[in-house]
């Protein structure tokens, strides 16, 4: 077995590099998600280790320090880390020739030739699913044997591509995280705005029935069918992280759609019932009644939930599979029942017009959900929006992220430029949040705990930093 690491490497001050984030970039407030991709094949293989630098403020000297220490170096990349990620391995390289350096993750799964012709110091790359890939090379087999792989052939300089691995469908067979969790990562270095602190995520399940044609996973990596743990399976793994991590306050499910499998979803909500556990997923507004009264008795707090457009016309355009008069009807059940959202919506998709973004904006003032998330439509390589965005001439610039980690606008449609589209950001939480509503609950739950005021404070002020430094870069840029 080779001496195996696997990196979530260094890169802007609070940027969330791709190992579990579903927007690479930097957020609002900062933020981290677990880098479950790179912990679930890390779980596969003994006496690894796992990095995750950016959260744990590990340079790059230090990484590279201890990279350097290893005979097999795994690293998670994504479309605006790339450059920066492509530097590391080739530093690395430099200094320890002999190394085996792989990346993994969502861009090389489209990409995997032009990403090898970019970095001449890689060795392979994975793709697609690839724990068991990474098992395979970590145990000694050649590249030509291990399926889903793409690798350089030193000897004839070429790159060889092996057949595709098929998707796992009996997701029993992998281990769980949260031991490799406990082992390598510290879990109070992990904030999300709208979760309790601290917390601990994982994954259910791969995959989402869904086609929207804007999301990264299931088009890159876990494909639109829902595949799933057993809920036994999750259970046993929940108690174990109940042990492993007693302070954790709340667990999040980050399947793509944790709810479209909906007699699970009361199934596993019936068992952690048992248990007292806090936890939170991911969820489509078309989950009926029924099943949200399942799940707060089981101990759901809060779902997070795309609206993405108050526009039916666009929802239609992205395939969403949500009207909005029923995602009315769902913010309703949940407030009935208690259950928080946290609410996530895109500017600049397909059809997006000033007027669709000023409809937008009242529409999330309407739903009034807890707490909102504005983000850009990223046209990441491998979506359908990205092969539409370049047929119809809207990609009008091919970097996703500036060289800070803002999120930058990159689609532009008639009436409607890059600049405005990116200026709406900052106006539509502005409209959002500066209302008597918000105001009052979030002072509401600083009032109630010391250290979930000293928190918000440190958001409150992070916040404002961020949309200044945004505005400066912008300004600069222009």
């Amino acid at each position: 077995m080779l001496r195996t690491l696997f990196l979530n490497p260094p890169s802007f001050d609070g940027f969330d590099g791709g190992a579990g984030s579903r927007y690479q970039a930097r957020r609002e407030i900062k933020s981290y998600w677990y880098p479950t991709w790179l912990a679930q094949p890390a779980a596969l293989i003994p006496d690894c280790r796992l990095i995750d630098a950016p959260p744990h403020g590990i340079g790059f000297d230090e990484a590279l320090d201890t990279a350097a220490q290893h005979d097999l170096i795994v690293i998670h990349t994504s479309t605006p880390s790339l450059r920066n990620d492509i530097r590391f391995a080739q530093t690395l390289k430099e200094r320890k020739p002999e190394a085996t350096v792989g990346f993994i993750g969502a861009h090389v799964a489209v990409l995997p030739e032009e990403t090898l012709n970019a970095a001449p110091s890689l060795d392979f790359v994975a793709r697609k699913e690839f724990d068991f890939t990474i098992k395979e090379i970590a145990e000694g087999a050649a590249f030509a044997d291990v399926l889903g792989v793409s690798y350089r052939d030193r000897k004839t300089n070429s790159i060889v591509h092996t057949p595709e691995r098929p998707l796992l469908m009996n997701m029993d067979e992998l281990p769980f995280v949260v031991n490799v969790y406990k082992r390598d990562l510290d879990i109070s270095k992990y904030y999300i705005g709208y979760l309790q602190h601290p917390y601990v995520s994982l994954y259910t399940g791969r995959g989402c029935y869904s086609r929207c044609i804007f999301c990264l996973w299931p088009q890159t990596i876990g494909g639109n069918k829902y595949r799933v743990r057993s809920p036994e399976h999750v259970f046993e793994e929940m108690k174990l992280a109940k042990r492993l991590f007693p302070e954790a306050k709340e667990f999040f499910f980050d399947d793509d759609t944790f709810t479209d499998n909906r007699p699970r979803a009361e199934q596993i909500a019936g068992m952690l019932k048992t248990t007292g556990i806090t936890w939170s997923c991911n969820a489509k507004a078309n989950v009926p009644y029924e099943t949200l009264k399942a799940m707060r008795e089981g101990g759901l707090r809060l779902l997070l939930v795309g609206f993405e457009s108050g526009n039916q016309q666009i929802l239609n355009n992205i395939r969403k599979g949500i009207r909005t008069d029923r995602a009315r009807e769902f913010v309703k059940n949940c407030k009935l029942l208690g259950i928080k959202i946290h609410g996530t919506f895109i500017l600049g998709l397909p059809g997006e017009t000033r007027e669709t973004i000023q409809q937008t904006m009242d529409y999330a003032r309407e739903l009034d959900v807890d707490t909102i998330q504005v983000s850009l439509a990223a046209p990441y390589p491998g979506t359908e929006l990205y092969a539409q965005a370049l047929a119809n001439g809207w990609l009008k610039k091919d970097v996703l992220v500036d060289e800070h980690g803002i999120q930058d606008a990159t689609l532009e449609y008639p009436g409607l430029t890059r600049e405005e589209m990116f200026k709406a950001v900052e106006d539509f939480y502005r409209r959002f949040y500066m209302r008597p509503g918000p105001i009052l609950r979030i002072m509401r739950d600083m009032a109630k705990d010391r250290k979930e005021c000293g928190r918000r404070m440190r958001e409150g002020y992070e916040f404002i930093r961020f949309m200044s430094e945004r505005r400066h870069a912008k300004s600069v840029s222009a």
